[in-house]
């Protein structure tokens, strides 16, 4: 049984329908991607499946439980984390702070205290400045502080919507690593990323959106070397 399954998901903002009744999985322990130009549904996907948007109709399953009705918060306690496009830290908190809202639903204190301790071996800049402003950081830094906060929840699954969006060539290098590493300790993940070919590399398997529909899929190596994926996303010819 898949980890995640979303049938037939079609969102709309008002008379505009974003997503155009897509269907995928997400099974335990993979990394899956959706890929696809601005505008084509991906984070509105996400956003979806977190609760934060209500479908206009289809359905969302997270290990067996349908979902699609259920409240935000009680999806993270399920087991489902969401590291939003943009970061969406708080600037004027300390980096502390910022991670310890990640495990909000959480009361077992002794464990938030051994995942803190593990968000700082896995973002040694985290721990090194953890009382600091979270807004003094760089983006890239931002971005590791917003992965760490959504690994405070001690999610089953990881949805990741754009992590190296607007980063330096090395510190997207570092970001892909590290969902690399989290996979390697039984993470699942759901990855959204523009840079097309850092994320198939990575992926058991991708789905390509375009428009709100879902227009191919398959395993990343097949993706990568397919002509319709190199032309339009990979900058080939």
């Amino acid at each position: 049984m898949s980890m995640l399954e979303v049938k037939d998901l079609r969102v709309a903002y008002g008379k505009i329908e974003a997503v155009k009744g897509i269907s995928f999985t997400v099974g335990q322990g993979e990394v899956v991607c959706l890929i696809g130009t601005n505008g084509a549904g991906k984070t509105t996907t996400l956003r979806t499946i977190s609760g934060l948007i209500r479908p206009s109709s289809g359905e969302i399953w997270f290990e067996g439980k349908r979902i699609d009705a259920v409240p935000a918060h009680e999806i993270v306690m399920l087991g489902l984390a969401h590291s939003p496009e943009g970061r969406r830290i708080f600037p004027r908190l300390t980096v502390e702070e910022n991670l310890l809202l990640g495990a909000f639903a959480r009361n077992d204190h002794g464990a938030i205290k051994d995942d803190l301790q593990a968000a700082y071996e896995l973002f040694p800049i985290l721990g090194e400045r953890s009382k600091q402003p979270a807004g003094t950081f760089s983006g890239g830094e931002q971005q590791m502080l917003a992965m760490g906060r959504a690994m405070m929840s001690r999610p089953k699954l990881l949805m990741l919507d754009e992590p190296s969006m607007g980063l330096s060539p090395i510190m997207m290098q570092l970001i892909m690593s590290t969902v690399k590493t989290l996979r390697s300790q039984g993470t699942t993940i759901l990855l959204v990323e523009q840079n097309a070919r850092a994320a198939l590399k990575l992926a058991d398997k991708g789905y390509v959106l375009e428009v709100g529909h879902i227009v191919l899929d398959g395993t990343g190596d097949e993706l990568l070397v397919s002509d319709e994926v190199r032309k339009a996303y990979l900058g080939e010819d």
